[in-house]
């Protein structure tokens, strides 16, 4: 499955009945509910790398990719978007393109 398939799933699911669909549930529940849930997910995978647990950090980085999308897609953003702003990154120092930044 890759990303654009998952994010797919998210946008019909979304339509879903909320007493039925875990994503629908969520999205519901609003942005900020998305934002506090995948947050929730990424602490979860840091606490498991400096574990290093390899299969639980492998269970909890599917969890913060699944709810990063639901976020996304709770805001409007497309993944496409996502996926141009980072091609227009690609080639260039992470260094560089963090001091291009404006603060």
């Amino acid at each position: 499955m890759t990303l654009e398939d998952l994010f797919a799933s998210i946008e019909v699911r979304a339509t879903a009945d909320p007493e039925k669909s875990w994503t629908a549930s969520l999205l519901a529940q609003g942005p900020e509910k998305c934002a506090e849930k995948f947050g929730e997910e990424a602490i979860e995978a840091i606490i498991e790398a400096v574990k290093d647990d390899k299969m639980r950090l492998t269970s909890e980085a599917a969890d913060v990719l699944f709810h990063l999308l639901v976020m996304l897609k709770s805001r409007g953003v497309a993944l496409g978007d996502v996926m141009d702003e980072l091609a227009r990154r690609q080639g260039q120092s992470g260094l560089s393109e963090k001091a291009a930044r404006k603060l």
